[in-house]
């Protein structure tokens, strides 16, 4: 009877279950057939263990097509607040705006992403925020498969000295590179859609001039 003793067993809740429902059966994707969740996050500073996120901002693409039309952006309510930051994101701790408690963030952001691959610019730091958000919830880590525009973008760029492999390309220089407006830059809902801009016209450059399949993307690094 040791079964009903297992320590490994949790009761998640319905809105994990139903997120985790999702990866059930493995789907057969492509570059064009993939739904993709381009995200960004705005936090309190870089400390994974200390630091909060105030922000999630996230744009679909579907089809090889932006869906503005379900765009996400949801603000979380702080305990904590880093004064330092403010200068970066631009919110403050007074601002007027609507926020939920971290698990609402994480309810709605589960819903929103379902299993769409998710794509951000040096994705290991906003999806370990993430992830950290959802140990806090004493919920297991997303599912989703990642890709990094940092690296997407790394494997158009000619190599031909050798120091191309080492280099880390920001946000802007993709933005410049692409001449795509930096108006709303700063903000998670602004990065979010130029993260995006950027990883649609690096995967068809790859795509066009590499042959590159959705598994070659999955293998920049």
């Amino acid at each position: 009877m040791k079964w009903l003793f297992n320590k490994n067993e949790k009761n998640y809740p319905d809105y994990w279950l139903q997120y985790n429902a999702h990866f059930s059966e493995p789907k057969l994707t492509d570059i064009n057939s993939s739904t993709y969740v381009v995200l960004d996050t705005e936090t309190t500073g870089f400390n994974y263990d200390k630091d909060r996120i105030l922000c999630i901002g996230a744009v679909k693409i579907i089809d090889g097509y932006i869906d503005i039309s379900t765009a996400f952006e949801i603000y979380i309510k702080q305990d904590y607040f880093n004064e330092k930051t403010v200068e970066i994101h631009g919110l403050i701790k007074n601002e007027r705006i609507q926020t939920v408690s971290e698990e609402e963030a994480v309810v709605l952001f589960l819903d929103y992403i379902e299993d769409a691959i998710l794509v951000a610019h040096h994705a290991f730091y906003d999806l370990t925020m993430i992830n950290k958000a959802m140990e806090r919830l004493e919920l297991p880590e997303l599912k989703n498969q990642v890709l990094d525009t940092m690296f997407i973008y790394k494997a158009t760029r000619p190599n031909t000295t050798g120091l191309e492999s080492k280099k880390k390309y920001t946000l802007d220089e993709l933005a410049e590179h692409y001449d795509i407006d930096l108006s709303d830059r700063h903000n998670a809902s602004g990065d979010a859609l130029i993260t995006a801009i950027a990883f649609i016209r690096s995967v068809h450059f790859l795509v066009k001039n590499k042959n590159y399949t959705l598994k070659d993307l999955f293998n920049c690094k």
